[in-house]
């Protein structure tokens, strides 16, 4: 920890007081590369380093409401997630399973207990602080998509970036690069009317990791898509926490979608019911399957 830090928020402690350049800031494109997200999940502090936990829940609460008609979302969650890790959060509906993705992802405040990411005290920060953890350390995949329906997928993209202050050469560069990433050269104009379901995700995803991101959150990022396109989904989120490292969370009711997973928590009752390591996830089975393709085409040549 740097001197001067605040104790109860850690290393990031700095990183989120500082305020972030306005959009179209002319200065914001010359930015060190001190001043720009860690990348990856990339140690923030001292702690982080030395191997605890990217992210530490412990006895968290949230409780919407008051008295005889308080609902108990969370009732004591204690939850690890290591960096590089791919974790899909199951569970019936009205288990808690999106309310701890939303705390997780500085979406709301818990009621109680103790929220760590990379040794800060979550629970401690404002809610600017929070909010520039959410835009510098956190992409998000949702099921409905959420692509501005008159926008260009380009655009759509650009979004985050616009958000941190990027120039607008850098917002095309960047934007480009993640669409590429993900399939989608030559359908960078393309509004989402003029785009299939599975594009459309891709679009998401390519927004989401477009600044670079610690943790992808998905909340059910399969859900409105049919099976094909829901392998072509998962099969991209692999490759993106296999080949980038970047930490995956998922919320899926889906076991053929959670078992891509290296990691499978269950949640019920507001409460973590069970907590395994997935060995065989399916993944590893497509990556070998494609080495075995790649093995008998080399061959035949």
């Amino acid at each position: 920890m740097k001197p001067g830090d605040d104790p109860a928020q850690g290393g990031l402690t700095a990183d989120l007081i500082m305020p972030e350049r306005p959009a179209g800031d002319p200065s914001a494109a010359d930015r060190s590369a001190t001043d720009r997200p860690a990348p990856q999940g990339s140690a923030a502090s001292g702690a982080a380093q030395a191997g605890s936990p990217l992210i530490r829940l412990r006895g968290i609460r949230k409780i919407y409401g008051e008295g005889a008609t308080a609902l108990h979302a969370l009732r004591g969650v204690d939850l690890d997630i290591d960096r590089g890790d791919f974790v899909a959060i199951m569970g019936p509906s009205g288990s808690g399973k999106s309310t701890a993705m939303n705390l997780i992802g500085c979406l709301d405040r818990p009621s109680g207990g103790q929220y760590e990411f990379l040794g800060a005290r979550v629970e401690a920060l404002d809610r600017d602080q929070r909010a520039r953890l959410r835009r510098r350390y956190f992409g998000f995949i949702f099921q409905g998509f959420n692509l501005l329906a008159r926008t260009s997928a380009q655009e759509n993209v650009e979004l985050p970036l616009l958000y941190r202050g990027e120039s607008r050469a850098e917002r095309h560069r960047l934007a480009a690069r993640a669409l590429a990433s993900v399939g989608l050269t030559g359908w960078e104009h393309h509004t989402p009317a003029e785009l299939s379901g599975g594009q459309q995700q891709r679009v998401a995803i390519a927004r989401a990791i477009v600044t670079e991101p610690a943790v992808l959150l998905a909340d059910e990022p399969t859900g409105n898509l049919d099976t094909h396109r829901s392998r072509e989904i998962m099969e991209l989120l692999w490759r993106l926490n296999a080949d980038r490292g970047i930490t995956v969370l998922m919320v899926t009711h889906e076991p053929e979608m959670a078992a891509w997973a290296r990691r499978i928590v269950h949640f019920v009752d507001g409460m973590v019911d069970s907590d395994r390591r997935n060995e065989q996830p399916t993944g590893l089975a497509a990556d070998a399957q494609a080495a075995a393709a790649k093995t008998n085409e080399l061959e035949g040549a």
